[in-house]
């Protein structure tokens, strides 16, 4: 308490110490005093309540131990009162034991009284409901039997109660009784017709419909009943519980798979289009009685049957077992793309649980896939093969096989031509990527993986379509070249064929711009060869066929240049010139592509035959007045070969001239009147044109006829010591002349 005191004491000196800080502040302590004797009165009523409230409740809380202690005592005086009277009146129990007997006889026998009626008219009331099964009054059947079997069972129940033993009277109760199993099962086989057609009896008579409900449900109710009368008594009367509801939806189960199964109207061997025909009456069934259940067949039931969500459960699970043994078959490629369509599509399809007429209560993104991920896998692998061995592509058109209608002959360049915006082609092309077309879309419908597989797999078959291709190109001009009077229209069929590498180019890229993503494009093509090369190979032999048709016609007009005839007035370069342009309208129904090309190697492929011409040694000038003649006419012939091939190329807005200018430099070297010069004139000729070979340098001389062996050989070995380079975007013109096999040291003299 000491402690405590000083403490306060030491706190009050604290507070006071604060209030009188200042010297203004000592006329405030009477204010200060009184204050505080308020705050301490305050504070020690509110003490004097707490101690007073905590007393009543210790007052009250003894009270009450008091009274309990009271009441306890009370008890056990009870409880020894009743133990002292029972065990006084256990003999007067023993005693009443007769009485007991006589109280169950008593009510065995009262509930014998009460169905005696129903004993004596049992064979009546069996009779009765059994023409009430017959004609169809289920309801009016159903109360009489109910009431049978409760006469039954209220018999056998007491039995039961007053000797579990006497199995000798509970079987003359049941035997009596024999008929009333058999009419519950009457009954139950009528019920179960009727709910076999359900769908159908909702939309005429609903009102069986009902009837047969309310039966099931009031035999539920009554197994529940006796179930719960076995858990105190132990007895079950037979043919309990019968479990009517379990047996429904057993029956529409049952019911659903047999009018699926049964759909199937065809087989493969009958019509190839089996399984369309299969999968939508399917279709159509699964959708009107969906709609049916939805809109009748729920009110005809209890809401928490759940009946339409139970339809919609047994359904897909039908279909999906239907869908798995039809995956199980040795399906054709068609045949699994009906399916797979018919599985990941149709079925979530607005067609079907996608309809608007099933919404809210079919939910797609809800609904399991009918088929499994590892099923469809395989599908689709099987689908793959079958496409890959080729019996899988359209069975109407020309197929790939190897010794098909397709491959047979000449038939893949001689397949039908037609003239599509002035160029020739053939209907090749639209074939080969219709029926591509044709199972890009099919795969297409089933999945965006599938149809990456099927486009790489018909990249593949084109590549190797365009190797076959390439050989046949190559196979038909060699029989033309044996005989160039067959095949008939051999130009045109080459035309044609230069003509479908184009359209193949531009197919290829239209297909995978259609069905492939940017994402998986670049996937696409570095696992696919290009194709581009092959198809401008085949057009670059194509066109150096047609060229080469071309210059077989020329060749005795060519073989007239840098003679004596060509000397004194040939006019061989003019019919060159008018073979050349007849021959190239046939080859304006070439494609632009192909044909600048073909245009610019014409332009080079006729100077380089010139060139050769000149190197061939025909002819030696020997005057003056011989070479400027020779050379004057070269570079007029020149000028024409320029004008033809301006020309042709006058549509392409290119100059190809360059080609031409190399007669006239050789012109040049001719023509030069002073032989001192020669060496300059030839150098210049050698750095313009760095392919040009001594030999050719040699033959160019000899046909000058003036210069001496020794001026010949010094051009050529001071030639061969510093040879020109070739600039990067030279087109070589002498590399493939030949000149004939004379030596240099021939060439000399």
């Amino acid at each position: 308490m000491k402690e405590t005191d000083r403490e306060a004491v030491a706190t009050a000196v604290q507070r006071v110490a604060g209030m009188l800080q200042r010297p203004d502040q000592l006329d405030k302590v009477e204010q200060y005093r009184r204050r505080e004797a308020r705050k301490k009165a305050s504070v020690e009523a509110r003490l004097k309540a707490a101690i007073q409230s905590q007393l009543d409740g210790v007052r009250t809380g003894l009270s009450q131990l008091h009274n309990a202690l009271n009441d306890v005592k009370d008890i056990q005086q009870s409880l020894a009162d009743v133990s002292k009277d029972w065990r006084q009146s256990i003999n007067t129990i023993e005693s009443l034991k007769d009485v007991k007997d006589a109280v169950v006889r008593h009510s065995q026998l009262a509930a014998a009284v009460e169905n005696l009626k129903n004993i004596f008219s049992v064979p009546e009331i069996v009779r009765e409901t059994q023409d009430l099964i017959e004609h169809g009054e289920l309801l009016q059947a159903h109360r009489k039997l109910m009431d049978l079997e409760c006469s039954r069972d209220g018999l056998m129940y007491e039995q039961y109660r007053m000797d579990s033993g006497n199995t000798r009277d509970m079987t003359l109760i049941h035997s009596y009784f024999g008929s009333t199993q058999g009419l519950s099962d009457e009954l139950a086989k009528q019920l179960w017709m009727v709910l076999q057609r359900s769908l159908v009896t909702v939309r005429r008579d609903p009102t069986l419909l009902v009837s047969v409900v309310r039966i099931i449900e009031r035999e539920e109710k009554i197994d529940r009943r006796i179930l719960d009368r076995k858990k105190q008594t132990g007895f079950v009367p037979p043919g309990r519980p019968k479990n009517w509801k379990e047996k429904m939806f057993t029956i529409l189960d049952r019911t659903v798979t047999t009018r699926i199964e049964g759909t199937q109207a065809d087989t493969r061997e009958s019509d190839r289009m089996w399984l369309v025909r299969h999968l939508e009456i399917i279709r159509k069934y699964v959708l009107d009685d969906l709609i049916v259940a939805k809109n009748l067949l729920a009110q005809c039931f209890p809401p928490h049957y759940e009946i339409f969500r139970s339809l919609l459960r047994t359904y897909h699970q039908a279909l999906s077992a239907r869908m798995q043994d039809l995956a199980a078959e040795d399906l054709e490629a068609n045949e699994i793309v009906s399916l797979l369509t018919w599985v990941l599509n149709t079925y979530t399809s607005v067609e079907m649980m996608g309809n608007a007429e099933l919404a809210p209560e079919v939910d797609v993104a809800l609904l399991e896939p009918l088929l499994s991920a590892d099923v469809v896998s395989a599908l689709l692998d099987t689908y793959m093969s079958t496409l890959t061995v080729s019996h899988g592509w359209s069975h109407t058109e020309p197929g790939w096989r190897e010794g098909g209608p397709f491959w047979t002959g000449r038939n893949l360049l001689h397949w039908r031509m037609d003239l599509p915006d002035g160029y020739y082609q053939t209907t090749l092309p639209a074939i080969v990527f219709q029926m591509f077309e044709q199972n890009l879309q099919v795969a297409a419908q089933i999945s965006e993986d599938l149809k990456t597989k099927v486009l790489v797999l018909c990249l593949q078959q084109m590549n190797s379509f365009l190797s076959r291709y390439k050989e046949e190109a190559q196979l038909y001009r060699d029989e033309h070249l044996r005989d160039r009077q067959h095949p008939h229209c051999y130009v045109q069929y080459m035309v044609a064929v230069v003509n479908n590498c184009q359209t193949f180019k531009e197919s290829i890229v239209s297909l995978k711009r259609k069905y492939l993503k940017h994402e998986a494009e670049e996937g696409v093509s570095l696992s696919q060869p290009s194709m581009d090369g092959v198809l401008d190979a085949i057009a670059k032999e194509g066109c150096g066929s047609l060229l080469e048709e071309v210059f077989l016609d020329l060749e005795q007009h060519l073989n007239e240049l840098m003679t004596k005839k060509w000397l004194l007035g040939s006019n061989a370069v003019d019919i060159i010139c008018v073979t050349v342009e007849d021959y190239f309208n046939d080859f304006a129904k070439i494609k632009k592509p192909y044909r600048k090309r073909m245009i610019a190697e014409a332009h080079r492929r006729a100077v380089q035959e010139y060139l050769r011409a000149v190197m061939q040694k025909r002819i030696s000038f020997r005057s003056a007045e011989e070479r400027k003649d020779g050379a004057e006419r070269m570079v007029r012939e020149a000028e024409q070969l320029r004008f033809l091939f301006r020309k042709l190329a006058s549509g392409f807005g290119e100059e190809m001239d360059s080609y031409c200018d190399t007669i006239v430099a050789v012109a040049e070297v001719i023509k030069l009147t002073d032989p001192s010069l020669l060496y300059l004139e030839v150098s210049t000729l050698v750095s313009k044109y760095p392919d040009i070979r001594d030999d050719h340098i040699g033959a160019l001389l000899a046909m000058r006829g003036d210069a001496s062996r020794d001026m010949k050989q010094t051009i050529i070995e001071t030639l061969e010591q510093g040879p020109a380079q070739a600039s990067p975007d030279y087109v070589p013109i002498f590399k493939d002349i030949v000149v004939p096999s004379l030596n240099v040291a021939k060439l000399l003299k």
